[in-house]
């Protein structure tokens, strides 16, 4: 078994963490967590998204958070854009990459953005087109990757084969979502083995929810299949708006712990990670998501 030697950390929280928080967040307060982020190292970071915000409210100032955001070199700043027009405003603001999202499940896509897996695949074709005419990078997510809230277990065959489509497509990266976390090592282990099929390992990343408490040992699982990219959000913040009961994405914290135990690099100075997350955690008023935040401020 080799490990990776070092290991990219895709920060979703400004995004993905932020968008189910029911109180107003104000833009300074967005920028202010991104720079914190920024500073401690993090060389990745979703910061925001151009969906309808009908949809997302939480995520409306997106365009203001891109335009303020004081750009550190060697820091690429992404949005999710789930269709052209989202991309064009994206890239109006400067975005880095950006970031397209499908499902492994018929219902859960039907449920999250109103349409089988088949057409969303075919409304991002316009995105991929244009992003590669203007040579922007585009990163895949697929969610549901072993389980659905609606459809229950997710066959391996057909994560490999909506992963496969948007790598064809010309996504750069494939992120693989347990969206409700339910995933355990060997269901992970069989997924992964199923999309390595037709995916090199460097294009594909893991985006693990710690639901059921697995998304760490999840982590491991799929840095024994040499994944190198994880994705992670500060303090453990953010869930599934359309997924009962899903907690948040794993802690960022608690996965560079895990790192540093395991010598694997990954640039993030641990105690400025923690100092954000107390940041953003006071600014919502709740208590952190992550462990070992906790077992370090107490």
């Amino acid at each position: 078994m080799t490990l990776p030697a070092r290991v990219q950390i895709v920060e979703v929280g400004p995004r993905d963490g932020l968008q189910n928080e029911q109180q107003p967040i104000s833009t300074a307060t967005k920028l202010a967590l991104i720079e914190q982020l920024a500073e401690a190292g993090v060389s990745y970071i979703e910061a925001g998204s151009f969906v309808n915000p009908k949809w997302v409210p939480q995520m409306a100032g997106s365009d203001e958070v891109l335009q303020q955001l004081q750009r550190r070199a060697g820091v690429t700043y992404a949005a999710l854009t789930p269709n052209l027009q989202g991309y064009e405003r994206a890239l109006a603001c400067g975005v880095s990459e950006v970031a397209i999202f499908a499902a492994a499940s018929e219902t859960f896509s039907h449920r999250n953005i109103n349409c089988s897996v088949a057409e969303s695949l075919a409304r991002f074709q316009p995105v991929l087109a244009t992003a590669a005419r203007d040579k922007v990078r585009v990163r895949g997510y697929v969610s549901c990757v072993v389980g659905c809230p609606y459809e229950g277990e997710v066959a391996p065959a057909k994560v490999a084969d909506v992963a496969r489509q948007l790598y064809e497509m010309g996504c750069c990266e494939i992120s693989l979502g347990d969206t409700i976390g339910v995933g355990t090592p060997a269901s992970v282990t069989a997924m992964l083995e199923a999309a390595l099929q037709h995916i090199p390992v460097p294009q594909l990343a893991v985006h693990m929810h710690d639901t059921y408490g697995q998304a760490l040992a999840n982590i491991y699982a799929s840095l024994q299949l040499g994944i190198a990219t994880v994705d992670s959000s500060v303090a453990g913040l953010g869930g599934c708006p359309y997924a009962k009961g899903a907690s948040g994405n794993v802690a960022t914290e608690d996965v560079v712990y895990l790192l540093n135990g395991l010598g694997i690099e990954h640039g993030i100075a641990l105690d400025r990670l923690i100092a954000a997350g107390s940041y953003i955690c006071q600014q919502l008023g709740r208590e952190t998501g992550s462990k070992v935040a906790r077992a370090t401020l107490a």
